[in-house]
Order: structure tokens, then C-alpha cells, then sequence
């Protein structure tokens, strides 16, 4: 599935679409449909506009309240990528920028309801550190925070709920609040249901507003690269409802 999935997110996809188009020849009907929809969707996906919109619809759960913060006995922290051999810190690899967010949400957290944290996150190549481990690392020594719990087999969200779940299932442990950006958690929230756990969606970095005016159509890097993770968000959720449907 991951293979494929990258198959079907830009750029990719557009590209392929621009080279299918090629291949058929541009003064074919169909050739230059493909070309200008490869073309013309990569630029629509890049404006502040179109990201705007495939991110709030990802995006339905609030910020938490205190009193149900109450219930909580744990916070989860999900692991939102690395950055390798990050020069400014002595632990090798550092968190990216997404798991950064998140981290600093989870401390704000733990400061507010003093509950023990989970951090969840593996390796990608096996010569590297887990993720987990990147995690609580700036958790201990950026923000003055403990943690309880590393969860460092995960891959992927179904896995960091699985294993999670496993290590505070173990421990007696039901209810958490769990923490990543706004638009993850929909499907975040979805597998630690499965997995058995009892969730108050901690949610960060919603998106913002599109800017007024022509700005909002002009495209970027940045909003491309948004409105990639929001299809991948939306990817993940339909493999979800089609999986729990498909028969055992």
C-alpha cells in the first residue's frame, strides 16, 4: 500500500500524468487532456487555496477541554518524522519540523494535567536510531519533560496505535490523550480505537486561513507540500473505511 500510495500523491501523479500524455502524443485528444491535467492540477495544489480546503475537512476535532482532560491517565505523542544528521544537536538524527509541533504541544500538556507520556515512532533504516528515542531526547533536554514510555517498533500510524497499545494496556492504562496535528488525527484516532484504547483527540497546528485577495491563488512549494499530506490524510482514512468493510 505505501508503494502505491506514492503512485497516487503529487507530484508524482502529475508528473505521470504529464509523461502518459507525452507518450500518447500532444496532438492526440487524450495526450493533451492528460498533459494539461497533470500540469494544471500540480499548480492548483500548490495555492494557499486549495490546501486550505483539503486540510480543514480533515480537521473536526477540537481543542481539548480541561474537564476532559480529567479522564485522561496518559499522553501519546506521535512521531511525525526525522531530520538525519542534524548538525545542531549531539543526538545524530532530530525530530522534523511536524514532530517538533507536537512535542511542544505534549510538554504544554503534561505541564497543564502532570499525566506520564507515550512516545511512539520507529526507524525507517535500521542504522538509525528509533524515533522514539529522537523524541524523548528533546523532550528531556528541550523541554524539561520525562518520559514514561518509548514506543519504538512503529512504522506507521496503524503500528504506533498497536504497539502502544500494547505497553499501556499493559500497564493498566485505557484512557490518553493523543497528541499530533490537527489533520493526522482523524485517522490517528481511528486505529488507537481499534487497537483498544479510549481517546481525547489533543489536537495541533490547524491550518490557516488562505490569505485575501489574489495572494491566495498564487502558487508555493509550501502549499503544495500540504496539500500532498492532506491527500495522503484522506488516502489513509479511505484504505481505513475500506478495510472495515472488507470481510474477515
Amino acid at each position: 500500500m505505501s508503494d502505491l500510495k506514492l503512485l497516487l500523491l503529487p507530484p508524482t501523479l502529475n508528473v505521470l500524468l504529464v509523461l502518459i500524455g507525452l507518450m500518447l502524443g500532444l496532438r492526440r485528444l487524450l495526450g493533451a487532456l492528460l498533459a494539461m491535467l497533470g500540469l494544471i492540477g500540480l499548480l492548483a495544489l500548490a495555492t494557499p487555496l486549495a490546501s486550505h480546503a483539503l486540510r480543514q475537512g480533515l480537521e473536526p476535532y477540537p481543542v481539548p477541554m480541561p474537564s476532559q482532560l480529567e479522564t485522561a491517565q496518559a499522553i501519546v505523542i506521535l512521531g511525525g518524522g526525522r531530520d538525519y544528521d542534524a548538525p545542531e544537536f549531539d543526538w545524530g538524527d532530530a525530530p522534523a519540523n511536524a514532530t517538533w509541533r507536537r512535542l511542544a504541544y505534549g510538554a504544554h500538556l503534561h505541564r497543564s494535567v502532570e499525566l506520564p507520556i507515550l512516545v511512539s515512532g520507529g526507524r525507517v533504516h535500521d542504522e538509525h536510531s528509533a524515533e522514539a528515542s529522537l523524541m524523548a531526547a528533546a523532550l528531556r533536554e528541550v523541554f524539561d519533560v520525562p518520559v514514561r514510555w518509548l514506543e519504538g517498533e512503529s512504522r506507521n500510524t496503524a503500528e504506533n496505535a498497536r504497539f502502544s497499545a500494547e505497553m499501556l494496556l499493559a500497564a493498566d492504562i485505557s484512557h490518553v490523550a493523543l497528541v499530533s496535528q490537527a489533520w493526522h488525527l482523524p485517522r490517528a484516532v481511528a486505529e488507537f480505537e481499534a487497537a483498544g484504547m479510549t481517546v481525547i483527540p489533543a489536537p495541533t497546528q490547524f491550518a490557516s486561513p488562505p490569505p485575501q485577495g489574489w495572494h491566495a491563488w498564487i502558487p508555493r512549494a509550501y502549499h503544495l507540500n500540504q496539500s500532498t499530506r492532506a491527500l495522503n490524510e484522506w488516502l489513509g482514512r479511505a484504505w481505513i473505511a475500506l478495510r472495515d468493510r472488507l470481510p474477515l
